[in-house]
């Protein structure tokens, strides 16, 4: 089994995975403010968006191509439909791995109306000869339609309205050069705070029908990683909790017990990255430990290890990584509830 498949896997079955779980891109359709004023967050970043958009609005014409870039969950493909709503144009909707072939793109372009906006998601998987037409399109508003096959065959260029790209991706590095160059626009998005994601919270639970408690925002605010779809996907399950529970509103303490239930703890840790952290302390008193002998002890793979758990628990600083493996920091021995035999300092 390819150990990537593997761990994109094991994401998606978490319920602190930033990526999408099943059906939840159409459920997350009622919570997605339809203009940048009610965009909750990331508050320079909509302040160049606004004056961005208001340029070209101003101009009458068609922005420049905008890149959105950063971690999942952050509100990329919410933006990218905002900008379209702000600018009054249609948007067409695609993705990296839905185009297999530079035909299929070439049959997206040549079908898009003046100013209508193309959302191109996971733009960094695009295919090669894709990600070529795509930049010539973009620079040149043409794209080259080949007519026949063998020697005979022949490109015509067809001329292109003017249109927008909005491409998001969460791995800006590995777009190549002349893509990255053709957009006029890059906007990074950054993991909330605690405060922005209350508000967030706050407003999806009055278009849910959800009524919080004082302190209740914030109890789910902290087990989100700071990623608003995780705040939305953790909202969705306390609201199930009540519902099954008759309560007619949400406490802080409904809160917890509902997310226990998914074993999603105070700092937003779940099985696998108390499971880890427990590994480290036990068996390797703090570490450092080498990431397949920590796998081993896990039961996982190593790239579920790297790429599903100890992003977060680095950001948050559960965990060091150093030359020689992974170290618990002493945050993390203070929230398993164990106090470590020699100075945690010594380890680094």
């Amino acid at each position: 089994m390819n150990n990537a498949n593997t761990g994109a896997n094991e994401e998606s079955l978490r319920m602190v995975s930033s990526q999408p779980l099943g059906g939840e891109s159409l459920s997350d359709e009622e919570l997605r403010p339809q203009a940048l004023e009610g965009f909750i967050g990331q508050p320079q970043l909509k302040a160049q968006l606004q004056l961005f958009l208001d340029a070209a609005r101003k101009r009458e014409v068609p922005p420049d191509h905008i890149l959105l870039a950063g971690p999942p969950g952050l509100g990329k493909t919410t933006l990218a439909m905002i900008v379209a709503n702000e600018l009054g144009v249609s948007i067409r909707v695609t993705s990296g791995p839905a185009i297999q072939h530079a035909g299929d793109l070439a049959s997206i372009l040549s079908s898009l109306d003046a100013g209508e906006v193309l959302f191109i998601d996971e733009i960094h998987r695009l295919p090669r000869a894709a990600e070529e037409l795509l930049y010539i399109a973009m620079e040149d508003f043409r794209v080259d339609v080949m007519v026949g096959k063998g020697p005979g065959a022949s490109s015509i260029p067809l001329t292109l309205p003017r249109f927008t790209v909005i491409g998001a991706t969460t791995r800006e590095g590995m777009l190549p050069s002349p893509l990255r160059a053709r957009f006029g626009f890059t906007a990074h998005l950054d993991y909330y705070p605690h405060e922005e994601l209350e508000k967030l919270i706050e407003r999806s639970a009055a278009v849910l029908g959800v009524k919080l408690e004082d302190g209740s925002a914030q109890q789910l605010s902290l087990r989100s990683r700071g990623t608003p779809r995780i705040a939305n996907r953790l909202l969705r399950r306390v609201r199930d909790w009540a519902i099954v529970h008759d309560l007619e509103s949400v406490d802080p303490q409904a809160v917890s017990d509902a997310l226990s239930l998914y074993q999603i703890d105070s700092e937003g840790l779940d099985r696998l990255d108390i499971a880890v952290l427990k590994a480290i302390v036990n068996n390797f008193n703090g570490g450092p430990v080498g990431l397949n002998n920590l796998s081993a002890m896990v039961g996982e793979e190593s790239e579920t290890v790297e790429t599903v758990s100890e992003p977060y628990l680095v950001r948050e600083g559960f965990l060091v990584r150093t030359p020689k493996g992974r170290v618990a920091t002493m945050k993390a021995w203070q929230h398993l509830g164990i106090e470590p035999q020699d100075d945690v300092s010594k380890l680094f």
